[in-house]
């Protein structure tokens, strides 16, 4: 009695007298045992007291209803013959049925229950096609051996595949050889522990080969999704698809009908009838070729361009003309400078651009009618320019011509009417008028030089007219990229090499001074050595080490001298090329073919000593050509020069 005069009650757990019944699904079976008797169906446990499997050949489904009532009857397959019925010509007709009947005993588990293989972490699942079952083998089990333990886990396993509705003694003929394995693996361990799951592969049926329905793949289309962390470019809305030559296009895939299978449950696996809704109703003319196989038709371009589509045709095309480039009409147009298109832009009103603010066009060849916007960039091989590029506008063209620049341009061979406070940066620049900017290039001819004017060259700057002052010509031998590149690289092999020679000839002078030193002792202990071995007595340990000290000294002496050989020859070498990169700075000439008007400049950049020379032409000057001369050796200056 309590407290309060209440007392504890006692727990009744139900429990479910064992019942013996026949049942094709276990599963269902326990539900409703468990159902009847108001019990969890996880308190429920079996024993397989009997497996009968029967089979039949049933084409009652293509038969007459009066064949029909004569169902054929099942046979019943002896236990020892189940095996033979994993038969492929047998279990992939349709017409064949196969089912298995189990008898068991069901019963309550209790507390005094001892579990199968009780610390052994066991389930069996299958793929999503059911025709692949695998036992897993969790982490963390443990289990002891018994001589009944090959037994106690073929039962556990086969009640486990009859709750999951699997066929017992069918598609399963590996399971022998895995129970064996496990049983070997314990016994050697007595005790075995798994520190990692593992999944076995237990039963194999006949895995179907899906149906293929038809499809139209646009391979020309660019589907790709963008992630969550990748910016999306709202201006480029491919106004033009452009395409190489050998790549597929679009690609049919034909209809195919699957392959049946039979999956582990004995179930018939039908494949589904291929559905046909994108039949090819187009053509294509001869820049595009047809390739076909079983399998699918592949439409391949035979030539670089755009792909068009024009009264149920497809066909590769060049050219392409628009009216402007903005992000309300085309968006950005990025075909690639290998991709054989030429675009021409035909806006030529002054108050609009013809390359929108912001727009990106790289093509192989552009020809534009009108002005480039702010922030725009146009990438070619051959550009043209007729009206005049933004002060942020980048032009970049292996060959170009611009008649009124402000941007940055790029390129190779540059033309450009007149420079109004813009960037080029080429191999041979020819403008018409500099009103001010920054030139760099190996060679420049200006034929009008108003003021202001940066302009850097590697080998000739020619000016033909000059109208203006405070302009700076500068010749730079290293002016480019890729020399500059070449340059740095190699004062960065000289230091380290100077270094390496520093450091080698201080380990010289180490050892000289040692071995200069340590002659006298050599030279005494190498004349008792001799006696010793002349009168054949034994000679000191301390004395024989100390010989051959002496003479891995001498050995690493002359290693390290002739390390330094080595280095001394290197570094020569690379001094030699850093003096090779202003070889041709005697040669490089600035010309202006005018008188000097007002206060500019003439520079000259040296590689070796890094100086820069400058020189002022004095106003109204006569001389017309400058050039670097060498008044001593090793000292320059730059003078007029006749030629």
């Amino acid at each position: 009695m309590g407290l309060f005069g209440s007392s504890e009650k006692k727990e009744i757990v139900k429990k479910v007298r064992p019942t013996v019944v026949r049942t094709q699904n276990v599963a269902k079976e326990l539900m409703n045992i468990a159902k009847t008797n108001n019990v969890n169906v996880n308190s429920l446990d079996f024993n397989l007291l009997d497996i009968q499997t029967y089979t039949r050949m049933n084409d009652s489904a293509n038969s007459s209803m009066k064949d029909a009532a004569k169902m054929v009857e099942w046979e019943r397959i002896p236990i020892e013959d189940l095996y033979e019925i994993d038969d492929e010509t047998a279990l992939l007709n349709k017409n064949f049925e196969i089912k298995q009947t189990y008898e068991i005993e069901v019963y309550s588990i209790s507390k005094d229950t001892v579990p199968l293989c009780d610390g052994l972490k066991l389930a069996v699942g299958a793929n999503a096609t059911k025709c692949k079952v695998y036992l897993s083998i969790g982490a963390g089990s443990v289990v002891e051996y018994t001589p009944r333990l090959g037994q106690e886990l073929e039962t556990l396993i086969n009640k486990k595949k009859i709750r999951a509705g699997i066929l017992v003694k069918i598609f399963d003929e590996m399971l022998s050889d895995v129970i064996s394995k496990i049983v070997a693996h314990v016994r050697v361990e007595e005790t075995a522990t798994y520190t990692k799951s593992e999944m076995i592969l237990i039963a194999e049926g006949f895995e179907p080969t899906l149906t293929i329905d038809d499809a139209l793949i646009m391979h020309y289309e660019n589907n790709e999704e963008a992630d969550d962390n990748t910016q999306v470019d709202y201006s480029s809305r491919d106004f033009i698809q452009s395409v190489t030559k050998d790549e597929v296009l679009i690609e049919y895939i034909k209809p195919k009908i699957g392959k049946a299978g039979r999956d582990c449950r004995g179930e018939f696996l039908q494949p589904s009838a291929p559905k046909t809704a994108n039949e090819v109703s187009f053509s294509v003319d001869e820049t595009i070729q047809a390739q076909e196989t079983p399998e699918s038709i592949k439409y391949i371009a035979t030539e670089n361009g755009y792909i068009a589509f024009d009264k149920n045709i497809y066909t590769i095309k060049t050219e392409v003309d628009v009216g402007q480039i903005s992000f309300k009409t085309t968006g950005s147009i990025a075909s690639g400078v290998d991709s054989d298109v030429s675009i021409s832009v035909k806006e030529t009103d002054s108050i609009k651009d013809a390359i929108g603010m912001g727009m990106l066009v790289e093509v192989t060849e552009i020809d534009i009618e009108g002005n480039v916007g702010s922030d725009a960039k146009v990438i070619a091989k051959r550009a043209t320019i007729a009206g005049q590029t933004h002060g942020s506008a980048m032009v970049k063209a292996d060959k170009l011509d611009i008649n009124v620049h402000k941007g940055t341009a790029y390129g190779k061979e540059i033309k450009i009417t007149r420079l109004e406070h813009g960037t080029v940066d080429g191999d041979f620049v020819e403008i018409a008028q500099a009103l001010g900017g920054k030139i760099y290039a190996k060679e420049i001819e200006i034929e009008i030089c108003a003021s202001h004017v940066k302009a850097t060259a590697s080998r000739r700057i020619e000016i033909n007219k000059m109208q203006g002052s405070e302009n700076i010509f500068t010749i730079n031998p290293i002016l480019k990229k890729s020399a500059k590149a070449g340059f740095d690289e190699n004062k960065g092999n000289i230091e380290e090499i100077e270094n390496e020679v520093t450091r080698l000839k201080s380990e010289i002078k180490k050892y000289t001074k040692l071995l200069k030193d340590g002659t006298p002792a050599f030279l005494e202990i190498k004349k008792r050595l001799l006696h010793y071995k002349k009168n054949a007595v034994k000679m000191p340990a301390s004395f024989v080490k100390k010989y051959k000290q002496f003479g891995l000294m001498q050995e690493h002496l002359k290693t390290l001298k002739e390390e330094h050989g080595v280095k001394a020859d290197q570094l020569k070498l690379h001094t030699t090329r850093t003096l090779s990169f202003q070889d041709n700075i005697l040669d490089a000439r600035v010309i202006n073919r005018d008188r000097w008007v007002g206060y500019n400049e003439i520079r000259f950049k040296l590689v070796k000593p890094a100086i820069e020379l400058v020189y002022k032409p004095a106003e109204g000057s006569p001389d017309k050509i400058f050039g670097l001369v060498e008044v001593e050796e090793g000292e320059f200056e730059i003078q007029p020069v006749n030629s």
